[in-house]
C-alpha cells in the first residue's frame, strides 16, 4: 500500500528541555538509532526542481531505499513516499551507479523517537545542524492531509513551538550552509 506521509519540522533549542515537554505531555520514547542516508541525483530528472528524494538508509539494524515524491503542500513535508528493506546499502549504490545515479550528500544523525497518538514525532542530532525535532504522520495514499497537517501545528503549540518550521530537507539545509559559508 503507498502511503503519504505529513511531516514538519522546526528548529529547537534544546534536546532535554524537548524530551521533557514530550514527557509530560505524555509521549512515549520508543527507540534511539543513528542513521546515515546518501542520497541520489538522477541522470534523467533534477530532484531539486522537482522536489524528488531517492536515498539509502543505513540504521543501526537495517538498510532501506526510500523514494520521496513532490511536496503536495505549501505548509508541510506532505509527500508520497515509498519504502523498502533491502539487503545491502553497498550493493543499491553499486547498482544505482551502473544506472547512472550519483550519489549527492551524506546526512548523517542520531534520532530518538517518540509515539504520542497517532504521532510519530523524533528529536534531530543532525551532524553539522542546530537541533530539529519532527512530527510525522503517516496516511493511506488518497487520504485527507489537512486535517493530519492542522494537528501535527496543534502538537507542536502544546510543545511550544510557534515557530521555526522548516519545509526543506536536511539535504537540503546542510547543501544550503555549504552555498552560504
Amino acid at each position: 500500500m503507498l502511503m503519504i506521509e505529513v511531516e514538519v519540522k522546526a528548529r529547537i533549542d534544546d534536546f532535554a528541555d524537548m524530551e521533557d515537554r514530550l514527557y509530560r505531555l505524555g509521549a512515549a520514547k520508543t527507540k534511539t538509532e543513528f542513521q546515515e542516508d546518501i542520497y541520489f541525483q538522477s541522470p534523467i530528472v533534477d530532484y531539486a526542481e522537482t522536489d524528488e528524494a531517492l536515498r539509502i538508509r543505513t540504521t543501526n539494524n537495517d538498510t532501506f531505499i526510500t523514494y520521496k515524491g513532490p511536496k503536495l503542500n505549501s505548509d508541510a513535508k506532505t509527500r508520497k513516499e515509498v519504502e523498502m528493506r533491502i539487503e545491502s546499502a553497498e550493493k543499491a549504490a553499486d547498482i544505482f551507479a551502473e544506472i547512472g545515479f550519483t550519489p549527492a550528500r551524506k546526512v548523517r544523525k542520531s534520532r530518538q523517537y517518540y509515539t504520542y497518538e497517532n504521532f510519530e514525532i523524533s528529536l534531530d542530532d543532525v551532524e553539522g545542524l542546530p537541533p530539529y525535532m519532527e512530527i510525522e504522520v503517516a496516511l493511506d495514499d488518497g487520504t485527507d492531509y489537512s486535517e493530519a497537517q492542522d494537528k501535527i501545528f496543534e502538537l507542536f503549540e502544546m510543545l511550544g513551538i510557534t515557530d521555526g518550521f522548516e519545509r526543506t530537507s536536511y539535504m537540503e539545509l546542510l547543501e544550503n550552509l555549504n552555498n552560504t559559508g
